[in-house]
């Protein structure tokens, strides 16, 4: 097996390796040193073990061939664990810039299992003539299958226990998905589409049935020979969930996964669940014995609670030629509350002949519920193998009719909860932002009707952000997830999905996961050729440098926040070209068809291929963010860096040295922030801290941000009313806002989004405060949990409101911990407060500060929960207490402070300011 570098590499030395070529002379050492030590430390075997480029790296280092390791490493970095194979006979690494040649073979040698085979089902589907035909993708990992090309494949069906191989013909063809999801950018996979068919017939031996399970792979060609490898399952829809076909009557072939992989059985069903009915407050089972049976027969019923260990046991009774078993309703409520986990039960057959088997379901059987006291309901339900299975649970919404009807889905089915204040909840699983929906209810069933094109936020119509959306019913009252009735699908329609719908720029889908619960995917508004690693790589690296040799159009391209609005800085900019009537055409960088623009502003979807060429072409580029370092400024085009916030926390080059550094990226900075021919600073702190911390050499504007000129505008009133009555503020109530930042060490995973790290106790809060206030929480873009509460009267979400700004000029009092939001704020002159409740940990070991934030806050520092409120409760006492502060803080982080700043942006970019930096 292959080692993981963690179990003999010292995580300092991994840390030294990884940024040596930002190393200091010092660094460089100790790392090669230790390359040394650990080579005599460790045996070549163990080593060679290491992943292909890992080993590659330390034989370079401990070899001190430092110029070859730094080559490895920024080709690491741009490509991760990918990297080329070469070699007709040998599989051997290869890596541009590096001769690989001079590397002995059990370094640059790749043994078969470095080449693991990538294989995995994307659809599964019966044609009426019963055979089931598969298809998915395979390929050899770092090994492109690029082109058409005539590469000898094969399926496979192996049956366990036995000798006999069945080969099945597979037909190649083109499947982007297949590099798409292979997260790499180096290779492409684009033609290891396969189809092949598995007909019943092949199954049968000597016209027999062979029961037992077979299982499924494929077989390609590569360097030394042929690989194989297993069929594993995507995570939705029918290649996620397996199928089941009756072939004959008391035979079925069943396509299902064990261990993720692809497999077939084939299985003769002596006994098999019919129907059932509700008797005298039993659940009745109609068992059915197919003629092939012969003449056993069911005895018994045996029901298992899983994970329990309970197991009771029923009689079965004949009548009319049937078999029929009831289970007392009593003994499957086990639940002592509404929402209380579902709990699962095993019913298992047992037969005549001493022999038992899980009950499975004949084709006649419709699934449903019989509802218990409390709010519970007893479910009988299957799976994806046909297997009969109880559910004492929570009640649920189980969809039985759906269709698209001019842009809407209609979904209708059973539902016997209550029906008062009920809301369609659409949760998205990833980043857990709810849509509130209204449903009918009434006589047992609903009827809820979504138009993902048109979800309203804030007066806009705007579409499902990309993703799943789940679906359930959840009460007005409710606040927590747990309290939701989820909505599922009757099984006998699983096989009408998925349910798709064609919107303006992208694909909607009614799918399933989890075998049965349904979600509403709002797919992707990039095209094919658009995304994904591969293509964005294509995109950044051929298409952007071919648009650079057109010439540049006269219009202005605005990015604000990676296309997540329009707002900030960009928009205050964008207005004031239009209040001048400047000749330029707007064009606005959007992500997600999430943002609602003017009339004549033209969108680009973020990171598109238009996106690339009007970067490249456009005249004047005014953004709030960094650029991708694919961007180049061109001779005559002027880039605008407004950036987003006045620094309290350390970040650029000025987080060197720290834990959280990262030195390949600081390292980047000084290039890709001198693209910018302009920064935009708010104040005199700022310029020298943007400059050091972003290796800035240009231009720098001190002129203050433009988004913060709402502050001094003659209708920010008028603004403000109608902000407050867009969120439906109500009159006489005062706004709290509470803006907090993410923090470093509460992430996710090891990604870049972050949990919510929530101490407010809101129920405290709203007994305190309820009666006066309204609580507006913003939660960072980073962060993707719920706010627990939201929704409820006091607490508002207001996280996907797009301008933060209107948020400050309706905002009483502001709430912050460390975030930039307060050096805006302090432009209206209203009062703040600090809930800074880890102010140690994070300033000493997160991030640090660049001021004496204690010394100088604007407002008191709070700890507790019970100190914010009682601060909010004396408001007026403690804007007294801070006047002075608070001056002293306008007049060092709010000057300029006259509303003219966007005026000023905007002269620089009509004048020949910016001459001398254009290149």
């Amino acid at each position: 097996m292959t080692s993981r570098p963690e179990d003999i590499l010292p995580p300092p030395l991994r840390r030294l390796l990884r940024f040596f070529p930002e190393g200091t002379p010092e660094e460089r050492a100790e790392l090669l040193a230790g390359a040394k030590e650990l080579r005599a430390k460790h045996s070549a075997k163990a080593l060679g073990k290491l992943p292909p480029v890992e080993r590659v790296k330390w034989y370079l280092a401990a070899e001190e061939r430092t110029e070859d390791l730094t080559t490895v490493l920024r080709f690491e970095r741009q490509n991760s664990a990918t990297f080329h194979v070469t070699g007709v006979r040998h599989a051997r690494l290869e890596i541009p810039g590096l001769d690989t040649g001079s590397l002995p073979d059990e370094v640059a040698l790749l043994s078969r299992r470095e080449l693991p085979v990538v294989s995995r089902v994307t659809d599964l589907q019966w044609s009426e003539d019963g055979a089931l035909t598969v298809r998915g993708y395979a390929y050899l990992t770092n090994v492109p299958v690029a082109s058409k090309r005539r590469t000898p494949r094969l399926a496979v069906l192996r049956r366990e226990g036995s000798r006999r191989a069945v080969p099945l013909r597979m037909k190649s063809f083109r499947d982007s998905r297949a590099t798409r999801d292979s997260k790499q950018g180096l290779h492409s996979y684009d033609w290891s589409g396969f189809e092949f068919t598995v007909s019943p017939r092949q199954f049968k031996t000597g016209g027999k049935w062979a029961t037992g399970k077979w299982e499924v792979g494929t077989t390609t060609s590569g360097p030394g020979g042929i690989y194989a490898g297993r069929i594993e399952k995507t995570q939705v829809g029918a290649a996620g969930h397996g199928l089941v076909r009756t072939v004959e009557d008391g035979v079925r072939l069943v396509a299902g996964f064990t261990e993720g992989r692809l497999e077939f059985s084939v299985d003769l069903v002596p006994a098999e669940v019919a129907s059932w009915r509700v008797v005298k407050d039993s659940i009745e089972l109609d068992i059915r014995t197919p003629a092939r049976a012969g003449g056993v027969r069911p005895a018994w019923l045996r029901m298992e609670t899983v994970g329990g260990g309970d197991k009771h046991t029923y009689p079965v009774e004949q009548r009319d030629g049937r078999h029929y078993a009831r289970v007392p309703c009593a003994s499957l409520s086990v639940a002592k509350s509404e929402t209380e986990k579902t709990t699962d039960f095993r019913p298992v057959i047992l037969l005549s002949d001493g022999t038992e088997r899980r009950a499975t379901v004949a084709d006649s059987l419709l699934t449903g519920t019989h509802p218990m006291p409390g709010g519970r309901e007893i479910a009988i339900a299957t799976d994806a193998r046909g297997l009969l299975k109880l559910h004492d649970r929570m009640r649920q919404g189980v969809v039985d009719r759906m269709e698209w009807s001019d842009g809407t889905l209609v979904l209708e089915g059973a539902y016997s909860g209550t029906a008062a204040g009920k809301r369609l909840v659409l949760r998205h699983g990833e980043s857990s932002e709810e849509k509130f929906l209204p449903v009918k209810i009434s006589g047992g069933r609903f009827t809820a009707r979504i138009r993902p094109e048109e979800m309203d936020l804030y007066g806009m119509k705007l579409p499902l952000r990309q993703g799943r959306w789940y679906l359930s019913l959840r009460g007005e009252d409710a606040t927590r997830e747990k309290e939701s009735a989820l909505v599922k699908l009757r099984a006998d329609l699983l096989g009408t999905l998925p349910l798709k719908h064609p919107g303006s720029r992208r694909m909607y889908s009614v799918e399933r996961r989890f075998f049965d619960r349904i979600f509403l995917e709002s797919g992707p508004v990039l095209g094919d050729d658009e995304r994904g690693s591969y293509r964005q790589r294509r995109l950044k690296n051929v298409h952007a440098p071919q648009q650079r040799e057109l010439p540049l159009k006269d219009q202005v391209i605005y990015n604000s926040y990676h296309g997540r609005q329009f707002s900030d800085s960009p928009k205050a900019i964008y207005e004031e070209l239009v209040r001048r009537g400047t000749d330029v055409e707007h064009v606005w960088a959007v992500g997600d068809q999430r943002v609602e623009v003017p009339e004549g502003v033209r969108v680009v979807e973020w990171h598109s291929a238009e996106w690339y060429a009007e970067m490249s072409r456009s005249r004047y580029v005014v953004t709030n963010v960094m650029l991708n370092s694919f961007f180049k400024r061109r001779e005559g085009q002027r880039v605008v860096q407004t950036w987003h916030g006045t620094p309290l926390k350390k970040m650029g080059a000025h987080i060197r040295g720290t834990t959280k550094a990262n030195p390949a990226y600081i390292e980047t900075l000084p290039g890709r922030s001198n693209e910018w021919e302009v920064m935009v600073t708010p104040n005199a702190f700022t310029t020298p801290i943007m400059r050091e911390a972003f290796g800035f050499e240009n231009e720098i504007l001190e002129c203050g941000y433009p988004r913060n000129d709402i502050f001094y505008r003659g209708d920010r009133r008028k603004i403000a009313a109608e902000v407050r009555e867009r969120l439906g503020i109500p009159a006489g109530k005062k706004v709290l806002l509470y803006v907090p930042t993410w923090r470093d060490d509460v992430r996710i995973g090891t990604g870049k989004k972050f949990k919510l790290d929530f101490r407010v106790d809101l129920a405290a809060a709203q007994r305190e405060l309820g009666d006066d206030y309204v609580f507006l929480f913003r939660k960072h873009p980073k962060i993707v949990d719920n706010i627990s509460g939201a929704g409820n009267g006091f607490v508002w979400d207001v996280s996907d409101y797009p301008e933060i700004e209107h948020l400050y000029l309706i905002a009483d009092v502001l709430i912050t911990d460390y975030s930039s939001a307060m050096f805006d704020y302090a432009h209206s002159g209203r009062p703040m407060l600090f809930f800074t409740y880890d102010l140690e940990h994070y300033r000493d070991n997160l991030r640090g500060f660049y001021f004496d934030f204690i010394g100088q806050a604007p407002g008191p520092l709070l700890k507790t929960s019970e100190e914010l409120v009682g601060s909010i409760r004396d408001i007026d006492k403690v804007a007294v207490e801070y006047r002075e502060k608070y001056a002293e803080f306008v007049q060092d982080f709010c000057q300029p402070a006259d509303g003219l700043a966007s005026s000023r942006v905007v002269d620089w970019m009509l004048g020949p300011h910016g001459a001398e930096g254009s290149r």
